[in-house]
């Protein structure tokens, strides 16, 4: 018995996707869980949880990273040797000093990824940088925001933003293009 394979090499390949951290106005941990999602692969309909189906993420601008409320000063980071009396506590802040902002990255989304054989070869494809030239460019080719909703997709695609104006009264402009002949 035959069977017919489309075109399956396509679903199958591994994008590079870029997002822009400077410009995207999400919260860490909303950006990390789409992140996460592209990393393993649940925006594709092949995935599978027991394979590595996922997509590179080039993140630029790490050091534009937003976060909500006092996290900047409030949030502690972890980490223990097992020996007694080393356990060392580091602030969102000196962290950010110390190893940048990727790293920051780095650990929200390794957090989001299942805790199983996986998680090391997907955070592989993770590259963080803190400004915005790398050297991924000849293999990126899906740029815009990562996890954007199709309302918004849709939206950009036809020409037409909402704003926000004066009081929180939001209006809806329509841009038009036309082929001078």
């Amino acid at each position: 018995m035959s069977q017919y394979l489309g075109k399956t090499r396509l679903a199958y390949t591994r994008s590079w996707h870029i997002a822009n951290l400077t410009s995207d106005p999400r919260p860490l941990g909303r950006l990390a869980s789409q992140i996460a999602i592209t990393l393993m692969g649940k925006h594709k309909p092949t995935y599978d949880p027991s394979t590595d189906c996922g997509d590179y993420v080039v993140a630029v601008g790490c050091h534009d990273l937003h976060v909500t409320g006092k996290k900047k000063t409030q949030k502690k980071y972890y980490s223990h040797t097992t020996r007694p009396g080393s356990l060392k506590v580091i602030t969102m802040d000196k962290m950010m000093a110390k190893w940048g902002g990727g790293e920051i990255l780095r650990r929200a989304v390794r957090g989001m990824l299942p805790k199983n054989r996986l998680r090391d070869v997907r955070m592989q494809r993770l590259k963080c940088f803190e400004g915005h030239e790398h050297p991924y460019t000849q293999n990126v080719w899906k740029t815009g925001e990562i996890g954007r909703l199709p309302e918004v997709q849709r939206a950009l695609r036809e020409g037409k933003a909402t704003q926000v104006g004066e009081a929180g009264k939001t209006s809806t402009t329509t841009t038009t293009t036309t082929d001078a002949q």
